[in-house]
């Protein structure tokens, strides 16, 4: 066995083999892991198969495979598994292989994603959601608004609206994404992200940033916005749905890892279902 920090040099051997899971959870992208390597300590275990080691934010030492895992061998799994709490994150149609008088699962409300369709998030369709269609239109009322794809000439005002965004929100940055998101704009054609940026009164005002999950999902891994724009979020997130292509149903919000204000503003879209991520672990 060999294990080796993550690094960028390892986006050749994980890029392609991540997206092949085809799994909707938001983890199983290089651009996540990398982005997120340092609070996770993310390492690459070489062995017989190709496993991420990773460390939960709640203090945890977990194994993520790089394959679906129903295609590893069963007493093998068993055996690297006394090196770590448990596999994780882990989707629900995985289960089926493990035998429960051995294993046992579990999932943590904090890291589940929250889906929606894009039909939803594009229309802000029924009474739910009205108060986002208020917003909105608003928000079109109000400011003259101008929406273009995130490119590499656009990034000083994505930059410059990170910026602001953190002075808005007043929060160390260790406390927050601001570092990862950052960091995602400088990389941001090597990672092979893809997003929008959205400008009010022709000030930078707010960018997306997200990418493929699968041949149905979108993930976003950011979104930022200036604070005194109300009504700019729903202005992103439904301008963004209605340019994207035809094949994607769900967009992914991402887990809201236990922050209060994550979690109201997640659930206020009113998400068609939660994604749960399994630990598995040996009994």
């Amino acid at each position: 066995m060999n294990i080796e920090k993550l690094s960028f040099n390892h986006k050749d051997l994980l890029y392609e083999r991540l997206r092949s899971v085809d799994t909707p959870i938001s983890e199983y992208t290089f651009a996540n892991i990398y982005l997120f390597r340092n609070p996770h300590n993310y390492e690459v275990v070489f062995d017989k198969e190709l496993f991420i080691k990773g460390k939960t934010y709640d203090g945890f030492i977990y194994l993520m495979p790089t394959t679906d895992i129903r295609k590893i061998n069963y007493d093998y799994l068993k055996n690297l598994m006394k090196d770590a709490d448990f596999l994780f994150p882990m989707p629900e149609e995985w289960l089926g292989i493990f035998n429960t008088d051995e294993f046992e699962f579990s999932y943590k409300e904090e890291d589940m994603d929250y889906i929606y369709t894009v039909e939803k998030i594009s229309t802000f369709k029924g009474r739910k959601l009205h108060k986002k269609r208020n917003l909105l239109k608003q928000f079109m009322r109000l400011y003259e608004n101008e929406a273009y794809p995130l490119t590499e000439e656009r990034m000083e005002d994505a930059v410059n609206i990170l910026n602001q965004w953190k002075e808005d929100i007043g929060v160390p940055d260790q406390e927050t994404d601001y570092d990862p998101c950052l960091e995602a704009l400088k990389l941001y054609d090597n990672l092979i992200l893809c997003g929008g940026i959205y400008y009010v009164d022709k000030e930078p005002g707010g960018f997306i940033i997200g990418e493929e999950l699968d041949e149905e999902t979108f993930v976003l891994h950011f979104a930022k916005g200036k604070r005194k724009f109300k009504g700019l979020y729903q202005y992103m997130y439904n301008t963004f749905a209605k340019i994207l292509p035809k094949k994607y149903k769900y967009l992914n919000f991402e887990q809201d890892l236990g922050h209060l204000a994550l979690k109201i503003a997640k659930s206020s879209y009113v998400p068609d279902f939660m994604l749960k991520k399994y630990r598995i672990r040996l009994k």
